[in-house]
């Protein structure tokens, strides 16, 4: 057998631009496609021959926004807003080993494959802060999958407390002072970290990239958002924010900055066309026209804007405006999994819900591609991978025709955005070699994982105990400070009602 070549056959391959599909053979060579073709063409002798008869064939879905450490922190907080979870966050992070970090990469790749995702833009927390042997650890953990990645640290110099004061005074006093002496990692030592990160990043590029990850806006001093800046201009690497997540952060900008966050990262430099906003709910029209006059891509997060209660993100108006859009799941501690098709059914419908002109809805077509090429573009591999197409990586997931959400078949493609849910993704190859053949994992033992899980999650849960209960005693205090802040003036909104304002 020649190891370099093989060709599945007899399956229906979705079209590049998700219109249509049609039953194909499609040849790899040393794992990009060669060629798609008729049914029965030639291929070179001694090529692996793989039988696709009864699957949809379609590109590995791609993940524009993701926390792999939000993998041990599933189901955690019920009614939590963006602050909650930001003010939890201590103790949903904090004690982790080596091995924790490199475990909740695998167990977030695992959900990830298991509902036909191959790559992701993992923006990872460290507590007390970010790590090049962490990092690297996380990065491992994508590669004991088999998936690709893009990973960027995530890091501040400004404790949320110190960057929305307002927040540290909704606590009683005894509070105010155990959370004002909080302190920031130093902006220098944070910049060396991404220094030394860059400087030595071991892994090949084709599989793992890096990435930077100043966390939000108001967390970070101009110095550090300048030198993160600086950093992904000379190493040619991505710069990955949330970026209006919130209308509390939107409005805690005007009032900092007297100007939108986007136009103050404008004017900073730092919007280009390496630059990722996550989530951008709360951005105006001309906050958008930056964004696209730059090249800089969204990451819409459906699920977890939805979940937080953050609203919804204006993406009609952003792809009108010619930004790439890319769809994310956010991380599983506040959106509950790494459904990538969920996230692409919800932004699909929430489009349907800011306004009644239908010709500004969101089809599936659009959609899916948001969630294969345009989320590929936000992570850097470009026209490598995202479509079935000759020179593309052969990154292909096998969706099972015989599962309830294809029978009837009538129209796949729409059936794969408003139908499929992820159960019936049978097999995931990655550069044409399968990591995921007939539900079970080639590279790792599935059930080893869910154990080790298990047991890690309940250490942690253990040692974070005093800081859980604390964050949950105090949950009524963040509550009113949201109502609180909701109250004040912003020019645009993003909510389906009119807000408490």
């Amino acid at each position: 057998m020649n190891k370099n070549w093989s060709v599945i056959r007899n399956g229906l391959v979705i079209d590049p631009n998700f219109r249509s599909c049609e039953r194909s053979d499609i040849l790899i060579y040393k794992g990009k496609i060669k060629e798609i073709n008729q049914l029965g063409m030639p291929v070179p002798e001694g090529s692996k021959e793989i039988e696709a008869d009864g699957y949809i064939l379609m590109p590995g879905l791609i993940n524009a926004h993701t926390h792999g450490h939000g993998s041990l922190g599933k189901g955690l907080g019920d009614r939590w807003a963006l602050e909650h979870l930001l003010h939890a966050g201590s103790w949903l992070n904090d004690g982790r080993l080596l091995e924790d970090k490199r475990l909740s990469a695998n167990l977030n790749a695992v959900e990830m494959v298991l509902k036909g995702c191959t790559a992701s833009y993992d923006l990872y927390s460290e507590v007390p802060m970010a790590s090049v042997e962490g990092i690297e650890a996380v990065a491992a953990g994508y590669e004991d999958i088999g998936v690709r990645s893009t990973i960027a640290p995530m890091m501040a110099d400004i404790t949320l407390y110190k960057a929305i004061p307002e927040f540290l005074e909704a606590f009683p006093y005894r509070y105010q002072t155990l959370f004002s002496e909080i302190q920031a990692s130093p902006t220098e030592k944070l910049l060396n970290t991404c220094k030394s990160l860059l400087h030595k990043w071991p892994f090949d590029i084709e599989r793992s990239k890096v990435a930077l990850a100043p966390t939000v806006p108001l967390f970070c001093t101009d110095q550090f958002l300048l030198g993160c800046r600086d950093l992904s201009d000379q190493f040619e690497v991505g710069l990955h924010m949330h970026l209006s997540e919130s209308r509390i952060q939107a409005v805690k900008g005007i009032q900092n900055y007297g100007k939108t966050l986007t136009k103050h990262l404008d004017q900073l430099g730092l919007i280009t066309e390496n630059f990722t906003g996550a989530h951008c709910v709360w951005m105006d029209g001309d906050d958008i026209i930056r964004l696209a006059d730059k090249g800089a891509n969204v990451a819409h997060n459906p699920c977890s804007n939805l979940r937080l209660g953050n609203g919804i993100a204006p993406v009609h108006e952003m792809r009108t405006a010619g930004i790439n859009v890319g769809i994310g799941t956010d991380g599983s501690h506040c959106s509950d999994h790494q459904n990538m098709f969920e996230n692409i059914r919800l932004a699909s419908l929430v489009s349907r819900n800011v306004n009644p002109d239908t010709e500004s809805w969101i089809e599936a077509s659009d959609v899916l591609k948001m969630a294969t090429s345009g989320s590929a573009q936000a992570l850097g591999f470009g026209k490598n991978i995202g479509k079935l197409q000759p020179g593309y990586h052969a990154d292909i997931i096998f969706l099972d025709l015989k599962n309830i959400n294809f029978v009837p078949l009538n129209n796949p493609v729409n059936q794969i955005v408003y139908s499929e849910d992820g159960s019936s993704v049978d097999s995931v190859m990655v550069d044409g070699e399968f990591i995921l053949l007939n539900r079970k994992f080639t590279k790792i033992d599935y059930n080893k994982l869910c154990y080790d899980a298990q047991n890690a999650t309940e250490r942690l849960r253990a040692c974070n105990y005093e800081s859980e209960k604390l964050s949950s005693f105090l949950e009524s205090y963040v509550s009113q400070f949201c109502v609180d802040f909701a109250c004040k003036p912003f020019h645009v909104n993003r909510w389906v009602s009119k807000g408490v304002g």
